[in-house]
């Protein structure tokens, strides 16, 4: 049997097959015309062949509709450009609300750049939209695209990516991102070592032959940042998220019930077991 993941890029088509589900409900907490398109025939085998994919859409379609609360209030609060590392698919820069002058770079390699283009050919982006092919594990790239978003100040989005990193790659990425005075704000989603263990079980044979590994789970979550420069300037459980979005498991409501007869440590480890964080760059000006 065809392992549904040949290439970590994959990932980009099974993440945008959620969207389009979520997109195609009447009572859609977010629509993106572009999803189903995008994701093709691939996206939907993905969903359909890896362990639980449909039952583990909920989680990616919460992680992207805070993620888009967020963006649209950084750029509110002053973000001018939008830097966002390994974009996959993303089509944030088509369907939020975003103001024309603002600059949006999605950078990732050239083939998922140029399926993407393809794949949204005759549609106009909504803000001054920019595709950089490059390498964002390759330093000197990065520090191109950093250099060429400019003054700032600027939000750099990594949605999807630091779970597929190792620490000291992580480390380096955060480093490199502090020395950049423009890059102000950052945007991570985040798993716990437990949390890394149950997906590790379920996706992990998926993910192996597309030798894309889920590494990055740091158990002291956003407090990893902190010696880098960059403080928790938000955090957001998904669990909590997918309660208030009503986009929870099956029973959630039960489950949450339940949660309330476990110890108060018990309760904050399991919420935040998956999370949305906005870094701030710690003497950041102001």
């Amino acid at each position: 049997m065809t392992a549904p993941i040949r290439h970590v890029s994959d990932t980009a088509l099974w993440v945008a097959m959620y969207r389009a589900f979520e997109s195609e409900r009447p009572d859609a907490i977010f629509r993106d015309p572009y999803a189903r398109r995008l994701a093709g025939e691939r996206g939907a085998e993905i969903v359909e062949k890896i362990p639980r994919g449909r039952a583990m859409a909920w989680p990616m379609i919460v992680r992207t509709a805070v993620m888009d609360e967020i963006v649209l209030r950084s750029v509110a609060a002053g973000a001018t450009t939008v830097v966002n590392l390994a974009a996959g698919l993303d089509t944030r820069a088509w369907r939020l609300s975003l103001p024309f002058t603002l600059r949006w770079l999605d950078v990732d390699l050239p083939d998922m750049i140029a399926y993407r283009r393809e794949h949204l050919a005759g549609a106009e982006p909504i803000c001054a939209h920019e595709d950089v092919a490059a390498d964002v594990g390759d330093p000197a790239a990065l520090t191109a695209v950093l250099t060429r978003a400019g003054a700032g100040p600027a939000l750099v989005i990594t949605e999807g990516l630091l779970v597929y990193l190792t620490d000291a790659q992580v480390t380096a990425l955060a480093t490199r991102l502090h020395d950049q005075p423009a890059m102000r704000w950052w945007l991570v989603d985040l798993a716990t070592p437990l949390l890394l263990q149950m997906l590790k079980r379920n996706w992990q044979p998926s993910l192996q032959a597309a030798n894309a590994p889920m590494q990055f789970a740091p158990p002291d979550g956003t407090a990893f940042f902190a010696p880098l420069g960059w403080r928790e300037a938000e955090f957001r459980s998904i669990w909590r998220e997918s309660l208030r979005l009503k986009r929870t498991v099956p029973l959630g409501w039960l489950w949450n019930a339940l949660g309330k007869l476990r110890s108060k440590k018990t309760r904050e480890a399991y919420d935040g077991m998956s999370a949305v964080a906005l870094l701030e760059r710690q003497n950041a000006p102001r």
